[in-house]
């Protein structure tokens, strides 16, 4: 398996709808919500320079759900790099259900591009991805060979003891 920074999360009411399952839209929260606890855990560095004038620009964000889940799920959301060029910055999300005993349930899947920009609102510009935000994401880059042929389906994974 793959090396991923995990973000746990318990769904709460307010997570869902008035059918009782989660909201869409707290599937890309929680991929922001995961990239940031990264940023402050593995990149304190990228932190402060955001409080300068880096800004990290969503371009594109997607979710393709598989299960459903409901209040008082626990999740682990499971961040790797899938791709790092001069500016831009590839990420995969993992929505895993953890169950209280027995096998993991992958409930969603999700990406998301994020581009490097410097300079004030009426004129930013691509910049590079700093370096110590390079160093805290490379041991989190999925391997070329394991994006392809992946499951679009549910897929059960057995709970590590």
């Amino acid at each position: 398996m793959q090396p991923f920074y995990e973000y746990r999360h318990l769904v709460g009411f307010e997570e869902t709808n008035l059918v009782g399952n989660v909201y869409y839209v707290n599937y890309l929260r929680w991929q922001g919500r995961c990239r940031e606890m990264f940023l402050r855990e593995m990149a304190p560095e990228v932190l402060e320079d955001i409080r300068a004038d880096l800004k990290l620009f969503t371009l594109k964000v997607d979710c393709e759900f598989f299960a459903e889940i409901t209040a008082f799920d626990e999740l682990s959301i499971r961040m790797r790099l899938e791709d790092l060029t001069q500016t831009q910055v590839g990420f995969t999300f993992d929505y895993v259900k953890l169950p209280e005993a027995g096998g993991e349930l992958l409930v969603a899947r999700g990406r998301q591009r994020v581009a490097c920009m410097r300079g004030p609102n009426n004129d930013t510009r691509p910049t590079r991805v700093p370096e110590a935000l390079r160093k805290a994401l490379e041991p989190f880059a999925v391997a070329p060979s394991s994006s392809a042929g992946r499951a679009a389906r549910p897929v059960l994974v057995p709970s590590e003891v």
